[in-house]
């Protein structure tokens, strides 16, 4: 079983200074976007067909997660790119996976239109280097488009779309040049020198991103990954700590040009320019890990449902209890967590995957109401109990997290810090008031046991605080 928190191919999430966006378009989509608290990804695109990690396999970096199986450097790389005539998702249909998103309590989506490899999971004009390009099998298939397809299916049942992009292009020859080696992974000349062949990558970059704010509907999110693409100005010690060398040139892709497009065409668009601390990055995003604190801006944890962000062909699944855990942990400290789900070859999703959105969304419509729209509330956690409070409402709610062979207890002690007026109290999921009484340092509700049912409160229990 997969139940933990692992450290990914980034970076640890450190604190920093964060600058809050002055638009107060982007500044209401934000506060929206917080109130919807869970969301979806998905990774899917060439490296699906191998079960590897995304496409890290490219890179030359010594890393312990990349496993070419003793191939050759330069056999591997001409066997990944040949991949666009093999990738043929036959199965591909992703109005079940935004039916049981929804169900399952999500609110927003991020799909990945393109991954640091620079395959393009959509119909742009920039390159042949595409899920539509006549070289794809799958080029012919009415559902071609992908990302146009995903997009329509979540925005019909109610989500926000994001737009996952890599700034890095691994496959772009103004990024990794034919004519040199590629020592890591960012790029592999110096611009100084050739500032032609980086303004050709810059505007290859631009339109790409225009193409996807312009042809897919309402796009709320631009997510941009690849932080080592940035101006020299904004390294800091946290990009040093990720463990490789800087280049001494600039990977500088004029983000406010692009940004000042985007928002031309998607005026309220949430801009994540991940790791680049400063007025494009709107939220931030720890990896595979959940702070310890409360933090003091908009911030995102994002964690993979099995081992891996790709396809894996032994996937490992986080229990549905440990994950519905990681969502009220992340909740209680202000978060939103976004949980990725990794598409087949074929275009499927396993089956674990719809059993572990199934179990959440049961628990979430019992429960949701805790989660939504809520900020965190002091003690955020005291006891294995989590605090949440509806900024709408008022409503106070504690969210006890339940162990496999715990049982729901016949009281409970809630240590509200602030002094409240309780108008009533209840447990989410039945109707009865509970008793209740004020003690130092808080609340003490008694829990009947006829209400106190295993099967449904199996995971964690919720209790509602009705202010006055």
């Amino acid at each position: 079983m997969a139940d933990q928190i692992f450290q990914g191919q980034e970076h640890p999430f450190q604190k920093s200074d964060y600058i809050a966006p002055e638009d107060p378009l982007v500044e209401a989509n934000l506060e929206r976007w917080q109130d919807l608290k869970f969301g979806l990804m998905m990774h899917w695109g060439l490296y699906s067909q191998l079960g590897i990690v995304e496409s890290w396999g490219l890179c030359s970096e010594d890393q312990p997660f990349q496993d070419r199986g003793g191939m050759p450097y330069t056999e591997y790389k001409k066997m990944y790119f040949e991949l666009i005539s093999e990738f043929n998702p036959q199965n591909f249909d992703p109005a079940p996976w935004a039916r049981a998103a929804r169900y399952a309590g999500m609110k927003y989506m991020i799909f990945t239109t393109k991954h640091h490899d620079g395959f393009s999971m959509f119909d742009t004009k920039q390159t042949d280097f595409k899920i539509t390009s006549p070289r794809s099998p799958f080029h012919t298939n009415p559902k071609a488009n992908v990302a146009g397809e995903i997009f329509r299916k979540f925005a019909e049942e109610g989500f926000i779309n994001g737009v996952y992009f890599s700034k890095p292009d691994w496959h772009h020859p103004c990024y990794w040049s034919p004519l040199w080696a590629t020592p890591n992974r960012c790029n592999n000349y110096d611009t100084r020198k050739y500032p032609q062949m980086w303004k050709e990558f810059c505007n290859f970059t631009y339109n790409q991103i225009e193409e996807l704010m312009t042809g897919y509907g309402k796009i709320d999110i631009l997510w941009l990954d690849g932080g080592w693409v940035r101006p020299n100005s904004t390294i800091n010690d946290e990009v040093r700590s990720w463990g490789y060398d800087i280049p001494q040139w600039e990977q500088d892709i004029d983000m406010a040009s692009i940004v000042k497009m985007a928002r031309a065409h998607q005026p309220d668009l949430i801009v994540v320019d991940r790791t680049v601390q400063g007025p494009y990055e709107n939220y931030r995003t720890p990896e595979q890990t959940v702070p310890n604190e409360v933090l003091g801006f908009p911030w995102e944890s994002c964690i993979t449902m099995t081992q891996s962000w790709g396809h894996n062909f032994a996937p490992e699944y986080k229990s549905s209890r440990f994950l519905i855990h990681t969502l009220v942990n992340v909740t209680a400290k202000g978060g939103n967590l976004l949980l990725n789900v990794a598409p087949t070859p074929d275009g499927t999703f396993e089956q674990e995957a719809y059993d572990r959105l199934s179990e959440i969304g049961d628990w979430m419509a019992i429960n949701g109401e805790a989660i939504y729209n809520s900020r965190p509330e002091e003690p955020y956690k005291r006891d294995d109990i989590y605090y949440t409070q509806n900024r709408r409402t008022g409503d106070i709610y504690a969210i006890g997290l339940l162990n496999e062979d715990d049982s729901m207890p016949n009281e409970v002690h809630l240590r509200i810090l602030k002094n409240i007026e309780v108008a009533n109290v209840s447990l989410l999921g039945t109707s009865k008031p509970l008793r209740s009484c004020k003690e130092n340092g808080g609340i003490s509700v008694e829990i009947p046991a006829e209400l106190r049912d295993e099967r449904q409160f199996k995971y964690a229990w919720a209790i509602k605080l009705q202010t006055a």
